[in-house]
């Protein structure tokens, strides 16, 4: 194959990916990298697809060029380049240079003519030349051996050549600069003949054969067009010079200087690295480590197994990890475990592997024969790893342990000694990063791709569970899992010690672990009789909003339809049109609170939605989740999701129940204790984050409301409203309390007014209000927003950490969110450290009880108990609660005792 030399035209292309990509992408540091995201799959797709021997990437350099001196309004019309994609240029010269591919900039010229030169070089070398562009300009050079190929349109680009040129101007390339005389430009403003474009263009072309053609026979055309081309001879040849591409512009380097290296991996992966760039940081990894230099060991018999506990036993501490049947601890089945205490050394013990697994070929290329791998028995297994995992002195090190851990449990075996979460530590490092699991974490610390599960499993309705993994295959994914957890072990000791984490992780997040394993597997009981009633109660209300609806509608549609309730609500309602969206007109709830105050049919679907919504995730879809074996439904507590350090529930979420709505009291009646003559107790902070506030910003107004017990809402909207406590209306207090709790969470008058359904002006009256009252609580924001900016970073009382880098954005929306988030961080996720710590030391007092905490929600922690001990173990609950941290405020605890979950509130 002839060599080609492809030259991109890299500004066109980053200009194209920044307008194309606006998803907000940020780097670790906060800044942009939409447009570097764009342009980089770009080029990669072209260096993989075509395998250019030759690549150039050509941008254009800052400043005038000499179109300019010839036409001084040359692209005058432009707007200045967003500030945001300057800020992204150095960026995609680090892929560039990442890529060892020549970077050009050449002052005084555009990138178009550095690009035509080399084309012409080429051509004159005997290569083909292949311009990357989408901009039509490069038409004027296609020649038999020059093409114009743009890789974003369509899935394999479109390519140009010379016909290609005639079927769209009517004439060759030579023939490109008249047209575009004719034509001009107006992203460029080439003024070229005023009222011709590209249609009369072509055909004038097609008739006369050039520009002079078409002048040298003016004579032949008649009317306004003549007079147009007459009077804007001038301009026309003007602009044909100003698109004329320079082919002879001096540079200093020459097509072989453009002849592709191999690439160095480990650099590429170090800047995609560096801009967070997880997929292409996958793809750019080199080959990882070759089976030869692992030592993968998959262990058959009671000698081998044996010599890996004592190594292990050695070593004192060790990477664990389990492979099974399911994602859900509570129902997977134990298929293997994996041990390691060295890099790129592990151990896999099959103990649940299908009979079909058993089989390993001891030549892959032939059918027969096969030899079977008979593993130690399941029992003998457990059996002697036991002493080991149940053994507290020696450390155990883990990727989501408190998976393993419950695993474990069910196979009889009590996992003790947790040393080290690295997916906790991952988290606890940085929690903004959306994904912590093993191998994002792998990629991102140790610049290694790990094999993916669904080599071995599947995808889909076809994957198979992992019980039928061949026994050798699981052996190196499993034993991969080990090793690489015990890399990262150091990785994350480092920089929680670093970061000044190491307390919090030591004293909390880890052993919150074994809190949130047990409560996961103690689980909550239901009354299946309350869901039923419910289920047929809210089947019914919908029924008759649904007939509502329709009637105000004046015809039946599908209700959960966006398209017929567009068309319901603007065409036949006439209702204005709040927002607009790629598939018409939005109708998500805030739209739809709007239109309620002009129509009754939006706030019927409003309801319809609701109630919708929860007899499909709650009413009908708890009772399906009872375990067949426990008789509870047992949800997953994360610890690594949310960014203020909250903990979260999913699989079913339990923490997202409404709570102020009669169907979200009637679903809570039906959560009940699980044994006889139990009770549920519920122990609830009472505003804890008002009072972190008032501790952090040492406001004197909220410090005395605190200590006094009065009623924070009341005080603050006798502020506001210039009236006596005594005289604080239920409305007044409602307007505070979202006023309260708007300011920690660096509220605007523009998200207040909305709260509220009130004036701009009149809710930043209240925030002003609000801050004449508590004045200091205005310079704790000022001064944490201050520490974002200069550190990177805000904390917490225990030194949790949320880095903020967007605090510097020059996007205004962007900036302002992450103001928002700095105010409200060191406030939200001191109060998710103080529960959480109340959490490890209320499981610790409650082994020596019959009660068990069952659920975190929020500010609050649900214990069943004996009816007999639970006004002793509520009155414990508030000890321990209130003294969980101490405050310049007293904690408070609202505490409840009752028959189900609604009765105690």
């Amino acid at each position: 194959m002839k060599e080609r030399l492809f030259l991109v035209d890299g500004t066109a292309f980053a200009y194209r990916a920044f307008f194309a990509i606006r998803a907000g992408l940020t780097d670790t540091s906060g800044r942009p990298t939409n447009a570097v995201y764009g342009f980089s799959r770009v080029l990669l797709k072209l260096l993989r697809e075509q395998e250019p021997s030759h690549v150039a990437v050509v941008f254009d350099a800052p400043g005038k060029t000499f179109r300019n001196d010839l036409y001084p309004e040359y692209k005058a019309n432009r707007e200045a380049t967003p500030d945001e994609l300057i800020e992204q240029f150095p960026m995609m010269d680090a892929v560039v240079e990442a890529l060892d591919l020549p970077l050009l900039r050449v002052a005084g010229v555009e990138a178009d003519d550095v690009m035509g030169t080399l084309a012409r070089r080429a051509e004159e070398a005997g290569m083909e030349a292949v311009l990357v562009t989408g901009d039509k300009d490069f038409l004027q050079l296609v020649s038999e051996h020059v093409s114009v190929y743009d890789p974003s349109k369509g899935d394999a680009g479109t390519w140009c050549g010379p016909d290609a040129v005639v079927e769209r101007f009517g004439v060759g390339p030579a023939g490109v600069i008249d047209a575009l005389g004719l034509m001009g430009d107006t992203a460029d403003n080439v003024p070229g003949v005023r009222g011709v474009g590209e249609k009369t263009a072509k055909k004038l072309l097609a008739t006369y054969g050039s520009l002079d053609g078409i002048y040298e026979h003016i004579d032949e055309i008649k009317g306004k067009l003549r007079e147009k081309l007459e009077q804007d001879h001038e301009l026309a040849l003007l602009s044909r010079k100003l698109v004329t591409i320079d082919t002879d512009v001096a540079l200093d380097v020459d097509v072989e200087d453009c002849r592709r290296e191999k690439v160095d991996k480990g650099r590429l992966a170090e800047v995609f690295a560096a801009l967070d760039f997880r997929s292409l940081l996958e793809e750019s990894l080199p080959e990882t480590d070759t089976h030869e230099e692992l030592h993968y060991t998959l262990v058959l018999t009671e000698d081998q197994l044996q010599a890996a506990i004592e190594e292990m036993r050695a070593a004192g501490e060790f990477a664990v990890d389990t492979e099974t049947t399911s994602v859900d601890p509570m129902r997977a089945e134990l298929v293997g475990i994996s041990f390691s205490c060295k890099p790129m050394h592990a151990y896999y013990i099959p103990v649940g592997h299908q009979h079909e697994a058993l089989f390993r070929k001891e030549n892959p290329d032939d059918l027969f024969p096969l030899e079977i791998i008979e593993p130690l028995a399941r029992d003998r297994a457990l059996a002697l790893i036991r002493p080991l995992l149940e053994d507290a002195a020696i450390g155990k090190v883990g990727h989501n342990i408190k998976y393993d851990k419950i695993v474990f449990e069910r196979a009889g075996v009590h996992l003790r000694g947790i040393a080290m979460d690295t997916m906790v530590a991952s988290y606890l490092t940085d929690p903004s990063r959306l994904r912590h699991n093993l191998g994002e974490v792998s990629l991102q610390y140790l610049k290694r791709k790990m094999i993916p599960i669904s080599d071995l499993i599947g995808k889909g309705s076809k994957a198979i569970t992992f019980d039928n993994v061949p026994v050798d295959r699981a052996c190196e994914y499993a034993c991969e899992d080990a090793d690489v957890t015990w890399r990262l072990d150091e990785v994350f000791q480092d920089m929680l010690r670093e970061r000044g984490l190491d307390r919090l992780f030591a004293e909390v997040e880890l052993p919150l672990i074994d809190v949130l394993a047990r409560m996961e597997m103690v689980g909550i009981a239901i009354d299946r009789e309350v869901f039923e009633r419910l289920r047929h109660v809210v089947t019914g209300r919908l029924q008759d909003i649904e007939a509502d609806i329709h009637e105000a509608a004046g015809e039946r549609f599908q209700i959960n339809s966006p398209k017929q309730l567009q068309a319901i609500l603007f065409d036949k309602l006439g209702l204005p049109p709040k927002r607009k969206t790629k598939t018409g007109y939005s109708t998500d709830v805030e739209v739809l609170e709007e239109l309620a105050r002009e129509h009754p049919l939006p706030g019927m679907v409003l309801e319809y939605r609701m109630l919708d919504k929860l007899r499909g995730t709650y009413i009908e879809a708890l009772p399906k989740l009872v375990h067949p074996e426990t008789g509870r439904i047992h949800t997953s507590f994360n610890q690594a999701v949310a960014a203020t350090g909250r903990l979260s529930s999913s699989n079913p979420n339990l923490q997202n129940i409404p709570v102020r709505n009669e169907i979200g009291r009637q679903i809570r009646e039906g959560f009940v204790p699980g044994i006889e003559n139990y009770r549920l107790i519920s122990a609830d902070y009472s505003q804890i984050e008002l009072r972190i506030l008032a501790h952090l910003s040492g406001d004197e107004g909220l410090r005395r409301a605190f200590d006094a017990d009065a009623d924070i809402h009341r005080e603050t909207a006798a502020q506001i409203f210039g009236v006596q406590p005594e005289a604080v209306t239920g409305d007044m207090r409602r307007q505070a309390k979202a006023v309260n709790f708007g300011v920690v969470y660096g509220i605007s008058p523009f998200g207040l007014a909305k709260n509220l359904g009130t004036s701009m002006g009149q809710a930043a009256r209240f925030i002003d209000g609000y801050f004449e009252r508590y004045p200091r609580v205005k310079t704790f924001m000022d001064s944490t927003i201050e520490q974002a900016r200069n550190e990177g970073y805000v904390t917490t009382l225990l030194n949790r950490r949320r880095y903020v880098p967007e605090i510097d954005s020059a996007n205004q929306t962007t900036r302002k969110a992450a103001e928002r988030a700095a105010i409200n961080t060191p406030v939200q996720g001191t109060a998710a450290d103080v529960i959480k710590l109340a959490m490890v030391r209320l499981d610790v007092a409650l082994q020596d009880t019959q009660a068990r905490l069952l659920l975190q929600v929020h500010d609050e922690l649900i214990v069943e108990c004996p009816a007999d001990q639970a006004n002793e173990v509520a009155a414990m609950m508030t000890q321990i609660m209130e003294a969980a941290i101490e405050l310049d405020v007293p904690l408070k605890v609202d505490v409840g005792i009752g028959m189900n979950w609604a009765q105690i509130h």
